[in-house]
């Protein structure tokens, strides 16, 4: 399964799509939308097209992306929404299904800890994915998301054996 992960923002969008398989998760590309408008509606519409290309050429079968957050500037955390939409509009488009995950699920999935810095996650998604250099910060973040996923979709195929024994209880 080809999984993108997108750490959206209006300013840069980071993206990364990974492979996952039977053994080992692999990265395919990663990097940032960086829009040039100076007007917003503008850097959106960038950002969806940036999407696009990245689906167009690595192919991902569903969009992970990260979740909204309500930081102290309310003006920052609902441009950070758009960009998401501007994301997600570009996935659904293309037909993948979303998944969306919090900052700290994110973190915990590929660090072990949910409230681990950027530097952490850096460190870590290189480690896992045995990338010969860290990711910039933002691509990072998506390549964490993307594990994010990967590792909870494993985790949810690794159970629907046992609730189906169970008659559908977990």
């Amino acid at each position: 399964m080809r999984i993108l992960g997108i750490d959206p923002g209006s300013r840069l969008t980071g993206f990364a799509v990974i492979e996952t398989g039977s053994r080992q998760s692999r990265s395919l590309g990663h990097g940032v939308v960086r829009p040039r408008a100076k007007a917003f509606p503008e850097r959106l519409g960038e950002i969806f097209a940036g999407i696009e290309e990245v689906i167009a050429e690595l192919a991902p079968d569903v969009l992970a992306i990260e979740s909204v957050f309500v930081a102290r500037n309310a003006q920052s955390a609902i441009k950070l929404g758009q960009a998401r939409g501007a994301a997600i509009c570009a996935a659904t488009r293309a037909g993948l299904p979303v998944h969306e995950y919090t900052p700290r699920a994110i973190k915990l999935a590929v660090v072990g800890v949910g409230g681990a810095g950027k530097e952490q996650v850096q460190h870590m998604t290189q480690q896992i994915l045995s990338l010969g250099e860290p990711a910039s910060s933002d691509a990072a973040d998506a390549l964490a998301v993307a594990l994010c996923h990967a590792h909870t979709d494993a985790s949810q195929a690794r159970l629907q054996p046992a609730a189906a024994i169970g008659g559908g209880r977990t």
